[in-house]
């Protein structure tokens, strides 16, 4: 196992350094105060430096399942909605009211983001600072308290450093860290609760989609919506979720990868993937449907569209009618679970649409460029990397 992946790491051309924060140590290893109530026990680490490099784990063959890493961090509000004493425990599970906001009325958000491995074992994230600021955009719109941006990141860092050793090597995939906010406190009547937990933890993981790296095949929806107008869909919210479950999967069953939804008012212009965002290229314009309160604005996707127009490419944010994929040159799908994946047919009404995927694609293009910047080894000149 060592020996894969030290060759590993040794085929990858040495990463530039950028940036730098400071991390937690006692006694020479990431550690925490004790547990808080909501939390499993808290057990310090007993490995001695540079023992268990990586935990025991095929790293060839990771798909995008749950295999807990070490710690998860918790940290709970005050009555007034400050959000203090945060700390690190084991993996476990929590204490939680039956009456508890999040049970009862699903006031809930989640986010997702990641920690990449560097050739000599550095550790990077890209752009947490990002994901706090749409979880915030997300708890105004729930009527939740929420950590600040500064309570966020540092969570993050702690979290993918006391994890250090379940992030996989180079080129095997990346540590998925979910930050959660949960409304905790007992609640009876609809209202927002008392209290609220804000909780991480992390997991290993390789390619979203079974397919791998190959383009997908995606179905469009004209049954379901994902979201409404004046509803959440713009926000992280728990509830985004279960609704596209059972479309999602009657699409999977039929040998879709995924579910491609329509807007729920004229039900003929593209919103967004269950879990991603859309993008559709022709010629050297590349357009995305406008995030105007239906469609999540993706990390990536931000990026993406930053990246593209870098690259000299005329990007658009606006409406986008589904007759619009008849005529594409491409289509591809971006996310944090997902980075940047082809498209290489949709269907819709019982006609299959197909696309050319290659490696001159755009979408591969503009994929390797962001992975470059993720990993270090394409130099980061927008600010987006945090070195731990």
């Amino acid at each position: 196992m060592m020996g894969r992946t030290r060759a590993c790491l040794r085929n990858l051309v040495q990463s530039l350094r950028v940036g730098s924060s400071s991390s937690y140590k006692i006694g020479g290893y990431y550690a925490s105060q004790a547990a808080s109530s909501l939390q499993a026990e808290y057990k310090p680490l007993t490995r001695s430096p540079g023992e268990d490099e990586y935990a025991d784990v095929d790293w060839d063959n990771l798909g995008f399942g749950l295999m807990p890493a070490d710690y998860m961090y918790t940290m709970r509000s005050t009555k007034d909605g400050v959000f203090e004493g945060g700390q690190l425990s084991r993996y476990g599970n929590i204490d939680l009211s039956p009456s508890a906001g999040v049970l009862n009325y699903g006031q809930g958000l989640y986010e997702g983001t990641k920690a990449y491995r560097t050739e000599d074992g550095r550790l990077l994230l890209f752009r947490p600072d990002q994901n706090a600021i749409r979880m915030k955009m997300g708890a105004d719109r729930l009527c939740m308290s929420c950590p600040t941006v500064e309570q966020f990141v540092d969570a993050v860092k702690q979290i993918a450093l006391a994890n250090k050793r379940w992030t996989p090597p180079p080129g095997k995939g990346t540590l998925y860290i979910r930050p959660l906010l949960m409304g905790s406190g007992p609640i009876l009547g609809l209202a927002p609760a008392p209290e609220y937990t804000f909780l991480i933890y992390a997991s290993p993981v390789g390619n979203y989609f079974k397919e791998g790296l190959k383009p997908l095949n995606l179905y469009v929806e004209d049954e379901y919506h994902r979201s409404t107008c004046g509803g959440a869909g713009g926000v992280k919210a728990i509830t985004n979720y279960a609704p596209v479950l059972q479309p999602m999967s009657r699409a999977k069953s039929r040998g879709f990868s995924d579910v491609l939804y329509l807007d729920s008012v004229n039900k003929k212009n593209l919103e967004e993937v269950s879990s991603c965002n859309i993008f559709i290229v022709k010629g050297n314009v590349i357009s995305t449907p406008a995030a105007v309160g239906t469609i999540l604005q993706g990390v990536t996707r931000k990026s993406i569209l930053e990246i593209a127009s870098d690259q000299g490419y005329q990007v658009n944010e606006r409406t986008i009618p589904v007759e619009e994929l008849v005529d594409a040159d491409e289509v591809f799908c971006t996310g944090t679970a997902v980075t940047v994946a082809s498209v290489c047919s949709i269907t819709y009404q019982g006609k299959r649409i197909e696309y050319k995927v290659s490696d001159q694609s755009v979408s591969r293009e503009l994929c390797s460029t962001l992975m470059g910047i993720q990993t270090g080894l394409i130099e980061d000149k927008k600010g987006w990397i945090i070195e731990i």
